[in-house]
């Protein structure tokens, strides 16, 4: 990498639409371009990594390559393992085998990487700095991708962890409460977004299945109205100069569980031409 910015990182999640983040962190890796301070939630978590270890294109293949395969996502895993996403493939066998993670090279990284997390017991965020990706550094990008009803909870330390983008889907204050003036924040949802409350059905479940984490159940009930307030924040910063975005312009046919190859390549194409058509605002604002 080149160019270290002193300032944030933000990369909101969105399951299989963060292939779109993808495409904007291989841009800049492109451009030789890291983030001194960087907040991942979920998706935008595990593609924290291979920008870190500088590994451009692997998010997508990681993303894309074993869609065909039976073990890797589906009714079977979720079945057999409690977890819609394998998590001894992802986190385990693709990583260490299949294509290997430079552990080296992320740990020569000088900023610091955050995943975001949920604790169930309480509600509210936590932000776990990964140093490494072995071991328990692994578990805490786990942790922030796990979500409700399609994957166990991991436990860090003495607590349950499941998916950040419950408690702060868009951690952009607490990248300037923590010090940075000025921010990158990438979203996965296009411009015009606003979030609709849960469907009836799906809440029902979700109070049965966490009856004993009642702070999961609140926290997915208000998620629409959470996450509209935090775009609102996401909007005040950017006019105010403390955030820049950069977003899909535009509705994809992604869905958040999208086994369509052809679906993913255009939004990680989207990514990547978006951040290329924000690269001279980019260089303005950070000053590079």
């Amino acid at each position: 990498m080149g160019e270290m910015i002193n300032g944030g990182l933000v990369l909101e999640g969105g399951g299989m639409k963060g292939i779109f983040t993808a495409g904007v962190l291989d841009f800049l890796m492109d451009k030789g371009i890291m983030f001194r301070s960087i907040y991942g939630v979920s998706a935008g978590a595990c593609h924290m990594t291979s920008y870190i270890s500088g590994q451009r294109g692997r998010a997508l293949d990681v993303s894309v390559d074993y869609l065909d395969t039976r073990w890797y996502c589906g009714i079977p895993s979720l079945v057999t393992t409690g977890n819609l996403f394998n998590t001894d493939v992802v986190y385990g066998l693709i990583p260490e085998d299949l294509n290997p993670f430079d552990h080296e090279a992320y740990e020569k990284y000088e900023g610091c990487a955050y995943s975001v997390v949920t604790d169930v017991e309480t509600g509210k965020p936590e932000y776990l700095r990964v140093k490494t990706c072995r071991g328990e550094g692994m578990d805490r990008i786990r942790a922030s991708a796990s979500l409700p009803l399609v994957a166990r909870m991991v436990r860090i330390g003495g607590h349950k962890y499941l998916d950040g983008g419950l408690s702060d889907a868009i951690p952009l204050e607490r990248s300037i409460m923590s010090g940075n003036e000025k921010n990158l924040v990438v979203l996965t949802k296009e411009v015009g977004y606003v979030r609709t409350p849960i469907p009836g059905y799906e809440l029902a479940t979700l109070r049965i299945r966490y009856a004993a984490y009642p702070e999961i159940w609140k926290l997915m009930r208000n998620r629409d109205i959470r996450y509209n307030r935090q775009m609102e924040y996401v909007h005040r910063m950017e006019e105010d100069g403390r955030a820049m975005v950069i977003r899909p312009q535009h509705k994809s046919n992604t869905g958040r569980i999208d086994k369509n190859p052809e679906h993913l390549q255009a939004l990680y194409r989207e990514g990547y031409e978006e951040a290329g058509r924000n690269f001279e605002k980019l260089k303005e604002y950070f000053g590079v």
